[in-house]
């Protein structure tokens, strides 16, 4: 549940924005900096917090633009922008060593854990299929508006878009651990016959 409160901002967005793309810019960015500030109260390095500061900036630069220009044919590009720039986001965190997915995973492990390479690796591999998923969705997404595709549609596409990668985030720490477990186990010397 952690993973849906760093993206409420964005789903916000998506629903608020169907009585007007600045009314959603608006709802996302005060959910952002709302839990932008609650996090930064409670400690949390800005480091840690890549996603929300990514969050925030996005949104205040939409709600603006989306403000002086509310018939800007941008706005039906605004689910395909907003899932690029979570893409870009996303990309940006594994390129900087910092998966957006580590913040919420040391709220749940001990320090050792969370200084282990192989937790680093896990987030590595979460945020990456979150960054492949936001492409692509953001990507799909500009297609259906180029192509005046069904609000319907674009919609089963963003869930997709936040689903698919949440299951496999949900699934993906235990297999991996169990593969490390089995990996490090010692293997049994094999015996060879003497001639």
């Amino acid at each position: 549940m952690q993973y849906l409160r760093g993206f409420l901002p964005w789903l916000a967005f998506g629903f608020v924005s169907a009585i007007g793309w600045q009314w959603g810019a608006l709802a996302g960015l005060l959910l952002a900096a709302a839990f932008l500030f609650t996090d930064r109260t409670a400690g949390w390095a800005p480091a840690e917090r890549l996603l929300d500061y990514g969050t925030v900036l996005f949104f205040a630069a939409i709600t603006a633009f989306a403000f002086l220009r509310p018939d800007s044919g941008l706005k039906i590009y605004a689910g395909s922008l907003a899932m690029g720039w979570l893409a870009l986001v996303a990309w940006g965190s594994i390129a900087a060593r910092s998966p957006f997915t580590l913040a919420i995973a040391r709220r749940r492990v001990t320090p050792e854990i969370a200084a282990s390479p192989l937790f680093l690796r896990i987030n590595t591999v979460l945020t990456a299929a979150w960054a492949l998923s936001f492409t692509l969705t953001a990507l799909t997404q500009a297609a259906l508006s180029f192509h005046g595709g069904l609000a319907g549609l674009s919609i089963g596409v963003q869930i997709a878009g936040f689903v698919l990668p949440a299951r496999f985030t949900a699934a993906y720490p235990e297999r991996a651990r169990a593969r490390y477990l089995r990996d490090a186990a010692p293997q049994p010397v094999a015996r060879t016959q003497g001639v």
